[in-house]
């Protein structure tokens, strides 16, 4: 069976074609319970995400700030496993149709088996892979794997790299560019700053594939400053803060579900 990065192109492209940014939401699987992190990514998607990434947990998340780092513990603690995110995945994409990717650290896949985690990836209906660590020179074996499936593969660019490197990762991604809009950890911002326009701007000297911006994101108004300058705004910590903020499962679905529609206007509002 082949996977879904075609659903993912038309998705973007839909998006750009209404003349705004697509919301792209990040959840872990797992958390707060495998059902609940299922119900959540069901939620954002009825609140408005066009895209959703379904983290898989991870021991050392070199990457992730405070709030992810804390989701992940909970979901590590309730015995998640690769394959609760590939039926996170396939429920997910079964129920709403939408583009579902995962992010991931490559340690997990490498452990997994590339053509096993490929296939079972494609065969759950996702989209692609976000890979923040997998260096591009390293990373024939995924991309034969994942182009075979027909998988996207997503790399992160930052704005330390510079334009020769950022014409290296844009030749080998599909499906989008995840442009990091600072340096550092991810983590919600008071602002998100102008080095994430200036990275989106060197990203498309290079690459005709949508540019979305990440971590920083955390309410409408940066939102819609973000969809001004990218094509996807990418929204994490928010959604998990609002889930660990939650007194209850329900009321963490309510609140994800209301991020997720406020957002949705934003990036409506470029």
């Amino acid at each position: 069976m082949s996977g879904n990065i075609e659903l993912l192109n038309t998705t973007l492209a839909a998006a750009r074609a209404e003349d705004r940014a697509a919301l792209i939401a990040y959840l872990p699987a797992g958390f707060p319970t495998v059902d609940g992190g299922i119900e959540a990514v069901k939620a954002v998607i009825a609140g408005g995400a066009d895209v959703v990434e379904v983290g898989l947990p991870h021991s050392d998340p070199v990457l992730d700030g405070p709030v992810i780092q804390t989701a992940d513990d909970i979901a590590l603690r309730g015995g998640v496993r690769i394959a609760d995110v590939m039926r996170t995945v396939r429920e997910a994409y079964e129920a709403t149709g939408v583009p579902i990717l995962v992010m991931t650290y490559w340690n997990p896949i490498d452990r997994y088996g590339v053509e096993r985690f490929t296939a079972e990836l494609a065969e759950a209906g996702g989209a692609g892979c976000i890979l923040p660590d997998l260096p591009v020179q390293e990373s024939a074996l995924w991309r034969e794997h994942a182009d075979k499936h027909g998988l996207a593969n997503v790399f992160v660019v930052a704005p330390s790299s510079q334009d020769a490197r950022l014409a290296t990762i844009t030749a080998a991604g599909s499906g989008f560019v995840y442009a990091a809009s600072l340096m550092g950890v991810t983590g919600t911002r008071a602002s998100v700053g102008a080095q994430a326009q200036e990275l989106v701007g060197r990203t498309r000297a290079t690459t005709d594939l949508p540019v979305c911006v990440g971590l920083g994101v955390s309410n409408a108004g940066q939102a819609a400053e973000v969809a001004g300058f990218a094509d996807g705004v990418i929204v994490g910590s928010a959604f998990v803060k609002a889930m660990l903020d939650a007194p209850d499962e329900a009321a963490g679905l309510d609140a994800v579900r209301s991020l997720a529609g406020e957002l949705a206007q934003g990036v409506r509002k470029r």
